[in-house]
């Protein structure tokens, strides 16, 4: 792949990030707005705190085996692109494409309109926005239902793809600033959470009002899988890395690095923070909050810990880290699209790199347009559920492909190997599987809708196909 494109250097991206870069980055891409909001359908679906924070575990688990699992394949073909790139080694151009569609189409870029709109209701909390609601609606969407955290939301995309077509150092810049803000922004509410007034143990270990305690067998695997996917959204996103593989200094090291670093440091974060939201509310009044889906449940807490000081703090952590998990978005799901307008399976124009910025230009404009279609067609949590199912599907296949070519390339280079080998691909594979059939048999058309969004990419590819 690379021997063809070395004489188009002007048109190939530049190593510029080092391993701090690269584990920040992790982070910032992933520690988004999940954490702050989902334990409340969570309670809901659950009943128990434990459980909860069990999900929590459970999905980090998960992702850490997914993250590992990819981290040995990036290994071997480091290139931008990600599992676009390893995927067409695998399995071949079309279904690397299917799998760069499905990014293109709801993976990330549902991701970029989830955080924006999320961005969008914290500040609306902090300096409540007009109400500009209409209830027109168009093939069933209401397309300007909370019109204007919607129009706040697009003008977030657009304005941080101008800043990351302005460079990715500079890009990676405001995102170490700002992942060491939200870092300090964390622990400063873990302090204050652990030495509430209110904290009790007691509340870990005290069920819901009226929850069913009969949670057992087949209902208590639907409701961790069920409440997991919340988590898994939270998690999303640790894969990202690997698209920049061409613009990370010594790439078959410092990637699998930044993977496992980064998502074992999100998930100590992620568990710390529930642990402290449930020590400090009891589970009812999460239960409660479900009831206003456009209240956030740190926000709350943090109303219950110091008052409107402590809401307005928190509400801007949650801007600070919506806005860094947007901006990483962005700025690593355009390599992709680069990655494959360069292999012929784009629109051509997203191959372009500026001359002057070293960025995919006009792939990073084209996903923005996207992502602020997206923005005004859904709801958040539709938005995320369509986008956990499409993902896992993908991530499932990373599983399959490590193990084919353990035994297909068993002399490859690796620099880097999976731990544990084989039961963490087989488990993550599993795991993938049950977790697309829990959701095609439970939320029906949230599975649905993301397999048309990756069957719409057919007749472009078929359209491309004939265009050579």
């Amino acid at each position: 792949m690379q021997a063809n494109h070395s004489n188009h250097s002007n048109n190939q991206l530049q190593p510029k990030l080092g391993l701090r870069a690269a584990s920040f980055l992790v982070i910032s891409v992933i520690i988004g707005s999940g954490v702050f909001k989902k334990i409340a359908p969570m309670a809901q679906e659950l009943g128990t705190p434990w459980l909860i924070l069990l999900c929590w575990l459970i999905a980090g688990i998960v992702s850490l085996a997914g993250a590992l699992c990819t981290a040995e394949l990036v290994s071997m073909y480091p290139n931008s692109g990600g599992e676009y790139n390893y995927f067409q080694k695998i399995y071949g151009r079309f279904f690397s494409f299917l799998y760069g569609w499905a990014s293109f189409a709801v993976i990330k870029t549902a991701a970029i309109s989830a955080l924006a709109y999320i961005f969008a209701q914290s500040l609306n909390s902090l300096f409540p926005l007009p109400v500009m609601d209409s209830d027109v609606s168009f093939l069933g969407l209401h397309l300007f239902e909370n019109l204007s955290i919607k129009l706040l939301a697009a003008l977030l995309i657009v304005l941080l793809t101008i800043l990351n077509y302005r460079g990715v150092q500079f890009a990676e810049k405001l995102s170490s600033i700002l992942t060491y803000a939200m870092l300090g922004a964390i622990a400063f509410f873990l302090v204050v959470g652990f030495g509430a007034e209110q904290g009790s143990m007691e509340h870990l270990t005290t069920a819901a009002k009226g929850a069913t305690t009969d949670l057992n067998g087949w209902t208590l695997m639907k409701a961790l899988f069920l409440a997991s996917l919340g988590a898994f959204w939270g998690y999303d996103g640790w894969n990202n890395i690997a698209f920049i593989g061409e613009e990370i200094k010594n790439p078959k090291r410092n990637l699998p690095l930044a993977l496992g670093l980064g998502t074992l440091g999100v998930m100590a974060v992620y568990v710390m923070i529930n642990f402290v939201f449930l020590y400090v509310m009891p589970i009812d009044f999460f239960i409660a909050l479900n009831a206003t889906p456009n209240k956030i449940a740190a926000v709350e807490v943090a109303g219950q810990l110091s008052g409107t000081i402590g809401m307005a703090m928190v509400a801007c952590l949650i801007l600070v880290t919506t806005m860094n998990s947007t901006n990483s978005s962005i700025l690593m799901s355009a390599r992709m699209l680069y990655a494959m307008a360069r292999d012929k399976t784009f629109f051509k124009q997203a191959e372009s790199v500026h001359p002057r910025y070293n960025t995919p230009d006009k792939a990073l404009f084209i996903q923005a347009v996207w992502a602020v279609l997206l923005v005004f067609s859904g709801s958040f949590d539709q938005l995320t559920d369509m986008l956990v199912f499409a993902a896992f599907l993908f991530y499932a296949a990373t599983a399959v492909g490590l193990l084919y070519l353990r035994i297909k390339l068993p002399d490859a280079e690796r620099t880097y190997k999976v731990i544990g080998y084989p039961v963490v691909p087989i488990l993550f594979l599993l795991f993938c599987i049950t977790i697309c059939v829990m959701t095609l048999i439970n939320q029906p058309y949230e599975a649905l809708m993301g397999l048309a969004l990756i069957a719409s990419g057919l007749p472009v590819y078929w359209w491309l196909g004939r265009k050579k």
